[in-house]
């Protein structure tokens, strides 16, 4: 299972991705001066997002035996995160002035060039198999 680079893109993303439950979104300036923390997990939608996220992440881990499989669920999930991160520019650019915004924000624009980066792999490594094969037969 850990011998493909595919695998360690995929757990590098899925690690990036699972540590945004734990920190912090952002944070706005309270009345009396104390820094009030938003959480990733205490707004539904990015809630959902994250869950959805993450099932991708560890089912395309799980794949890894399937290699056109595990392309197909990585390049899902490498569009998902890049448009979370849009989703999140977003809310950056409505918000800028009222908020101070973690640097987790952009932590699911790199999961998105590791998954991407990930679904190439397995796909040289699934047209390799395939050649192998067709090889063999001859």
């Amino acid at each position: 299972m850990f011998r493909k680079l595919t695998t360690y893109l995929t757990l590098a993303s899925t690690l990036l991705i699972g540590s945004m439950f734990f920190f912090r979104f952002a944070g706005i300036m309270g009345p009396g001066g104390e820094l009030e923390e938003i959480m990733y997990y205490e707004k539904i939608p990015y809630l959902v997002m994250l869950i959805m996220l993450i099932s991708g992440c560890l089912f395309s881990v799980l794949t890894h035996r399937i290699p056109f499989l595990q392309a197909r669920v990585c390049m899902l999930t490498g569009l998902m995160l890049i448009g979370f991160q849009i989703w999140l520019a977003v809310d950056f650019i409505k918000w800028h002035n009222e908020m101070i915004f973690s640097l987790t924000a952009l932590f699911p624009l790199a999961a998105g060039a590791l998954e991407i980066t990930a679904a190439r792999r397995a796909l040289v490594d699934g047209m390799t198999m395939q050649a192998a094969k067709l090889i063999r037969k001859k």
